[in-house]
């Protein structure tokens, strides 16, 4: 067990720097923070550089509060055609969405202001929603500008992608996060609903070919089959569905949400396309923030960390037992080659040199900072870990 307690880590983590050596950590008040780093040019024991910083309680944060608010009443063919139009004539009555040059521009207002990916009715907007029902809902172009939006001060929160129950990891995001001064302060989980959209009037048999996101695509492939369609991806779902209103497209279809056939005025043909594939389809988002948030022991927590090892036989093998000594649950393991330095040279008198991927481990587990299991734990992997980050503590979202 490392003699420097991890006492300071219950508060919460920072730190965003992208690469090796460096470990942000941000403690409660009157704790010192510890920000662990090696020791020497050649590797070794990792030493702690102190900074505080306060956490702040997240009070708006609610997975399990007020549903999304419903979507206007379903429109006539007559209004639908007449909506579709409109959208065409006028593209500024949907919010813009944020460019990389927007990013010098600043606005202030009383309402929580949330980041996601995608335009309007894209399910990532839905999760926002969830999140904060009264929230301003800021759509960005790239999952870059809403880390960067949040770090400048453009919005409050952002909520981004991070896994899919049918198609697993959103690994740009992991990669993200290691690269911006972000935490996470809470998770959304969303049950997705692909419906399959057209323009008012155009029956299903009348389609030669469908637009969504190639994620969407693929997840409602057997049905697309099916239907004998062509398929053609585009940025988003939601993007689709625009596409499709704007340009008066009576020979295409697209695959987005309900919410996206009543911003853009498409009717609903099928719903649930992808339940042919998979039953349930789940999206489990995270939602980001400038500052932690105080861990707590009252409801259920979830910590998410990210480190390296050195090389050696058994040593992934000694990292996950710190939590299973623990009965720490561990809900997600990721892995991701390191980009800046991907290679590993180890000597080998018998076979020479031999090249090994150099990864960083992500991993989520069932554990509060705030408990004294979890700070134990976490002393415990850093006697070996080369590198090690806490990327938030945060509550868990129970509910779909």
């Amino acid at each position: 067990m490392a003699s420097r307690s991890l006492a300071a880590a219950t508060a919460a983590h920072g730190g965003a720097r992208c690469g090796r050596h460096h470990v942000g950590w941000r403690a409660l008040p009157n704790f010192a923070a510890p920000d662990w780093r090696r020791e020497g040019a050649g590797g070794g024991r990792l030493r702690c550089v102190g900074v505080c910083l306060k956490p702040v309680e997240d009070d708006n944060l609610s997975p399990s509060a007020a549903p999304v608010p419903a979507p206007p009443s379903r429109l006539s063919a007559d209004q639908a055609v007449e909506e579709s139009r409109k959208w065409g004539r006028d593209s500024g009555l949907l919010p813009k969405p944020l460019s990389l040059s927007d990013l010098s521009v600043t606005e202030k207002g009383s309402k929580v202001r949330v980041a996601y990916q995608g335009l309007p009715g894209a399910f990532s907007e839905a999760a926002a929603l969830k999140a904060y029902p009264q929230c301003e809902a800021v759509p960005c172009e790239q999952f870059e500008v809403a880390f960067k939006a949040v770090e400048l001060w453009l919005v409050d929160k952002a909520v981004l992608p991070i896994e899919n129950s049918m198609d697993g990891s959103i690994h740009r995001n992991y990669d993200l996060l290691l690269c911006h001064n972000l935490h996470i302060v809470g998770e959304v989980q969303l049950s997705v609903n692909h419906c399959l959209l057209a323009l008012p009037g155009v029956k299903k048999d009348e389609l030669t070919r469908v637009l969504s996101h190639p994620q969407a695509l693929g997840q409602c492939g057997i049905a697309l089959s099916k239907l004998g369609v062509i398929r053609e991806s585009v940025d988003d779902t939601a993007g689709a569905a625009q596409l499709v209103a704007l340009k008066g497209l009576r020979d295409a279809g697209a695959i987005a949400s309900a919410r996206a056939a009543d911003i853009y005025g498409l009717n609903i043909l099928e719903e649930n396309v992808q339940a042919i594939d998979v039953p349930k389809n789940v999206l489990r988002c995270l939602v980001l923030a400038r500052e932690p948030i105080l861990p707590r022991t009252d409801r259920p927590f979830k910590t998410s960390i990210v480190f390296t090892l050195e090389e050696g036989p058994g040593v992934l093998f000694k990292a996950l037992g710190v939590f299973a000594l623990r009965k720490i649950n561990l809900t997600k393991i990721e892995s991701r080659p390191q980009r800046n330095n991907p290679l590993r040279v180890v000597d080998d008198v018998n076979h020479g040199t031999a090249k090994y991927f150099d990864y960083l481990f992500y991993i989520d587990f069932e554990a509060s900072m705030a408990e004294p299991r979890a700070q134990s734990a976490l002393s415990n992997l850093q006697e070996f870990a080369t590198f090690l980050r806490v990327l938030g503590s945060y509550p868990m979202d129970t509910t779909l």
